[in-house]
């Protein structure tokens, strides 16, 4: 009975925190590297039709490790557009490691980064949610036409499929009845 109080505080507390939460601006600075994130607004893929995750976010235990700091997300064929998942300013577009670049900053120091992507647009530049901010470039999956997508709040790598998908893990309950005490 008593475990069944707790899960019932627990499903309670949880469930009152979720809707109390603070504006986006009040969000507290998180570690360093961070899996999971609530979406602030529902954002977009930025490849069409939507893609499948090829690599997932695996973040490194310590920052300055190895790992996967963003998804590699399957487009449909290389030289395709890349849209903007969310609107914002470009921030940086340019080459890094030999890989063409676009950075987005989206506001509330959010920023995304898809690369291999080559793009026309200049820093400083609006651009619109679902706006095509450039195109995909062969390489980064090896034959496999692919988008590496990122998602930083300052220097913390977040996971992007946070912000399209809720990746909150599910809560099974028993049923009434089960044989445990109380059913």
């Amino acid at each position: 009975m008593k475990a069944y109080v707790m899960l019932a505080l627990l499903l309670f507390t949880t469930a009152a925190a979720r809707s109390a939460a603070p504006a986006p601006s009040a969000v507290r600075t998180l570690p360093a590297v961070s899996a999971a994130v609530p979406a602030p607004a529902a954002w977009s893929w930025p490849l069409a039709p939507r893609p499948a995750v090829l690599r997932p976010f695996d973040p490194p235990p310590q920052p300055w490790l190895s790992g996967h700091r963003g998804v590699d997300l399957r487009a449909a064929s290389d030289g395709g557009p890349v849209t903007a998942p969310e609107s914002g300013t470009v921030s940086f577009v340019g080459v890094v490691v030999d890989r063409p670049v676009i950075t987005i900053d989206h506001g509330n120091g959010l920023r995304s980064s898809f690369e291999p992507v080559r793009s026309p647009l200049k820093k400083g530049v609006y651009v619109a949610k679902g706006a095509v901010v450039g195109t995909l470039v062969a390489g980064h999956c090896g034959r496999s036409p692919c988008v590496h997508w990122g998602v930083r709040r300052g220097e913390e790598y977040l996971n992007p499929l946070s912000f399209i998908l809720d990746l909150r893990p599910s809560v099974l309950l028993p049923l009434k009845g089960s044989g445990e005490p109380g059913g």
